[in-house]
């Protein structure tokens, strides 16, 4: 067997040169938008007014200043089967600290994790205790961010767990936790399934698992209210899911082309998928939309984080027989927030994920934890793992 030199972990600073802010600046005030929408709610997308809302704070956004941010992060580039993998690696100042991976989906980014690296990773800094303290691995998905994009198929969620794991290798370390929601509950999902001895465990915000044929036949009424979430969502949200998985390079010239384009397809979803009540903090703030919207249209990666959904789509199980053939046997935590556009009912999980040790509904929050609500989602992470370091695997 011939030795390959472990890939090379590089610094990667970031800096978007004048000449690129210039030009977004003089697309924002070239924007041509239409007439308002012939409806009182959001049944044809997001409305004339919260997309003028969101133009104009774009247009005073400071991309310096969110680039002083990233760069006090230790943020790193390597080459993972091909392709160059950016990702933020912070250690923990704990000996014991437990390895874990947070992955992101769409249409969010690493930056969705910024604000709960502190806490996780220097918990007694932030009135927590050692015993919770992680290293924390944050990579940008293939296509996502300062991570290369795809010029080939096949960079689907199966091939990103296997460069995860790889990923973990190189770090030096041979044993982690994962985290993720969205796509990067599906990644986590697959890297629990492809290495099981080295991922100790999961917390999921997303756990993928679906109702059998039968599990419709008369419900119970909690049952019966995911059912309905989901069936709504299918049937009334997931439009920008089909149109990606089928045509993404057709979408992905308007998300190139057009700053107001992009700010409208993913603004609609921060909108859409978050907990906007005012008791339940509002959601995702514009500040916070506006610098990923900003990231994705720096690094040009509309069209290729849209192909992602023609990759995986082609790749994942297509029912819940072949979920729940696809079984996961790493102990696993789920925290389910309210206004996920896809939940999940722990008996469905349980088929899949055969080691399920905790599951907590909460009562505020969206599909974006680490933006919305990052102490409670601070707080499902330790708790999740502080259970889940406590307790040996079972065997299934």
């Amino acid at each position: 067997m011939i030795e390959r030199d472990p890939p090379e972990i590089e610094p990667f600073p970031i800096h978007i040169a004048e000449r690129d802010l210039a030009d977004l600046r003089a697309r924002l005030e070239r924007t041509r938008l239409p007439e308002p929408e012939t409806v009182s709610d959001a049944s044809q997308g997001i409305d004339l007014r919260r997309l003028t809302t969101l133009l104009d704070a774009w247009r005073e956004h400071d991309w310096r200043a969110t680039e002083a941010r990233w760069n006090a992060i230790p943020h790193y580039r390597v080459r993972l089967d091909g392709l160059g993998i950016a990702f933020w690696h912070v250690r923990s100042p704990e000996p014991t600290a437990l390895p874990l991976l947070l992955t992101h989906g769409w249409p969010g980014s690493v930056l969705e994790f910024e604000d709960v690296l502190g806490p996780l990773s220097d918990p007694v800094a932030h009135g927590g205790s050692a015993r919770d303290a992680f290293h924390l691995v944050v990579p940008a998905l293939p296509g996502f961010g300062f991570s290369d994009r795809p010029r080939e198929r096949g960079w689907h969620p199966g091939r990103t767990a296997r460069a995860w794991a790889e990923l973990m290798t190189v770090l030096g370390y041979p044993r982690f936790a994962a985290h993720g929601g969205d796509w990067g509950a599906q990644v986590s999902t697959e890297l629990a399934r492809l290495a099981p001895e080295r991922v100790a465990g999961l917390h999921l915000t997303m756990p993928l698992a679906s109702p059998l044929p039968t599990d419709r036949i008369a419900p119970d009424p909690a049952e019966q209210r995911v059912l309905d979430r989901r069936d709504l969502h299918l049937t009334d949200g997931y439009g920008f899911g089909m149109l990606m998985g089928t045509r993404p390079q057709t979408l992905g010239y308007a998300l190139l082309d057009s700053p107001a384009g992009l700010a409208a397809w993913l603004g609609e979803k921060f909108d859409a998928y978050a907990d906007s009540r005012p008791e339940a903090g509002g959601g995702v703030s514009v500040a916070q939309q506006l610098d990923t919207i900003a990231l994705y249209w720096l690094t040009a990666t509309g069209a290729s984080s849209a192909r992602w959904y023609w990759e995986a789509m082609r790749w994942v199980p297509r029912s819940a027989e072949e979920e729940n053939a696809q079984p996961v046997t790493t102990p696993i935590a789920c925290s389910q927030f309210p206004a996920d556009p896809w939940p999940t009912a722990r008996r469905w999980a349980e088929r899949r994920y055969r080691d399920l040790r905790s599951w907590h509904e909460l009562d505020r929050g969206g599909h974006f934890p680490g933006l919305e609500q990052p102490d409670l989602l601070v707080a499902e992470i330790r708790n999740a793992f502080r259970e889940l370091r406590s307790r040996p695997a079972r065997t299934v």
